[in-house]
């Protein structure tokens, strides 16, 4: 079989789920599948964490800023992430060093993405998003963000990276409405991993109940669902294909 006849999305999620694959195998090997079900172990592990990162955050703000832009680059999903990075630095700290990391990371990927793999994005997917041509023409900031906080209308967040090469977007706009339309979703998400790292460093058992109850954990949930209904209505309005 011939890859480049393979739909485009089909060589990317087989990529990502090999990645993804090798990544879980690397965990589940380094920490034992025991462990990572013992909740005495996770919450020793967070304390051992915690300490760290008081004597050392800035060292460790700069490994996990690293390891976001690899983690963009090669796995996209940003979810797992942002729930670590509040886990580990709490929803103010984390989300402004997830905010910062995923922008430049998916930045960089554009310009290479652009200067690289601009003839290949334009055959792949011209076809299926030149509905949008329109929306970056009339102003590429503004639709580009708003894109950005809707989740791309379902589009892999992969794609998004690099979709705006097919506009000639400018880097400076792709940048900066990257980090805007990302905050609102971004913050919500990271506020429910550090939730997860209060109630772990404070309750003796973790279980549902326990979750469900805690402010920390169910108001960010219902922020979370406003945040769709408007990043559904916003996606109905402006990114319905023609």
């Amino acid at each position: 079989m011939n890859l480049k006849s393979l739909p485009f999305k089909i060589v990317i999620g087989t990529i990502y789920l090999i990645i993804l694959i090798c990544l879980l195998w690397w965990v589940l090997f380094s920490v034992g599948i025991e462990n990572l079900m013992d909740y005495d172990f996770i919450k020793s592990q967070k304390s051992t964490l915690d300490t760290y990162k008081e004597n050392h955050f800035f060292y460790l703000a700069i490994i996990f800023f690293l390891f976001s832009v690899v983690w963009v680059w090669f796995l996209g999903l940003a979810t797992p992430l942002l729930i670590l990075s509040g886990l580990i630095f709490g929803k103010w700290w984390g989300t402004i060093i997830s905010v910062t990391a995923t922008t430049f990371g998916a930045t960089l990927l554009y310009i290479l993405a652009g200067y690289f793999f601009a003839h290949i994005i334009e055959q792949k997917l011209s076809k299926k998003f030149s509905y949008l041509t329109h929306l970056f023409q009339k102003n590429e900031f503004f639709y580009f963000m708003c894109f950005r906080f809707v989740g791309g209308g379902g589009t892999p967040y992969a794609i998004q990276n690099i979709l705006p090469v097919l506009f000639n977007m400018k880097v400076k706009n792709y940048c900066v409405a990257t980090f805007i339309g990302c905050i609102p979703p971004m913050f919500v998400t990271v506020a429910i991993g550090s939730g997860m790292g209060k109630i772990i460093k404070e309750s003796d058992k973790l279980d549902f109940i326990t979750i469900i109850q805690s402010p920390d954990i169910f108001l960010p949930l219902i922020a979370f669902f406003i945040i769709l209904i408007v990043a559904f209505i916003v996606n109905k309005i402006y990114f319905k294909k023609q």
